[in-house]
């Protein structure tokens, strides 16, 4: 049974977390008990996650979108200092990892993202956003069978703008709020980019740039990262993990 200390210092090394200039900080946010043997994982630390880990008896509590956002309200109140509140109240340690986890070849969003889809991973769009991948398919399929594909891989059906009749092969994808990274796909010559999320002007530059465009949902794609690193840590240090999908159909 790890400590609190040896888990957090194991996944900052496997993640490379201190190797990013992040929205928040990566790691340990919130300190809890020393001892950990039970770990419940989920997307995002919302207070419907955090009563389940409760309920569950969890030790820590392993997300992606954690606390602490540059920019947000600083102050302990509202909605914060509940979800705060009942961490600390049944000593549950809150350890979340945000772009180091988007961005890992084997434990991150991208990559299970990329195997719920059968892309094959060529490398990552540029050195500055190793979080945004590009690849391709085995077989070139149309952009109405690359949405049923990804339905189904999903359980959510996707917002698929039409870049034009050509078939896919070759695209790039980032889980979560990537839409911007479009234009980026484009000047790569990609037939289709995958994101999570999408933005009015999505929709114009994926038809002006003939690029097939994925809305597949934030929530639904960023599910991969905590279940491969949980699943990681459960066989490295013999824990109990467990995954609680809240739903979010954004």
């Amino acid at each position: 049974m790890p400590t609190i200390t040896e888990l957090v210092a194991y996944c900052d090394g496997v993640l490379a977390a201190g190797e990013y200039n992040d929205y928040c900080p990566n790691g340990l946010q919130v300190a809890g008990r020393q001892q950990v043997k039970r770990v419940v994982g989920g997307v995002t630390a919302c207070q419907a996650l955090v009563d389940a880990a409760i309920e569950l008896g969890a030790d820590a509590l392993l997300v992606h979108h954690g606390y602490f956002w540059k920019g947000e309200d600083a102050r302990i109140v509202g909605m914060k200092q509940a979800r705060l509140k009942k961490l600390l109240q049944h000593d549950i340690n809150l350890i979340a990892y945000h772009l180091p986890l988007d961005a890992h070849p084997q434990y991150g969003n991208n990559a299970g993202l990329a195997a719920a889809l059968g892309l094959e991973t060529s490398g990552v769009m540029s050195a500055a956003t190793p979080w945004v991948f590009h690849g391709h398919l085995m077989q070139a399929m149309s952009g109405a069978d690359l949405a049923l594909r990804i339905g189904q891989a999903l359980n959510r059906t996707p917002l698929h703008i039409d870049g034009g009749g050509h078939k896919i092969q070759t695209v790039g994808w980032c889980s979560g709020g990537a839409q911007g990274h479009i234009e980026q796909a484009a000047a790569l010559g990609l037939d289709a980019y995958i994101s999570g999320e999408i933005s009015e002007q999505t929709v114009h530059t994926a038809r002006e740039l003939g690029i097939h465009y994925f809305a597949a949902g934030h929530h639904a794609t960023e599910r991969f990262g905590v279940q491969r690193l949980g699943a990681h840590l459960r066989e490295k240090f013999a824990l109990d993990f467990q995954f609680v999908d809240i739903d979010n159909p954004v």
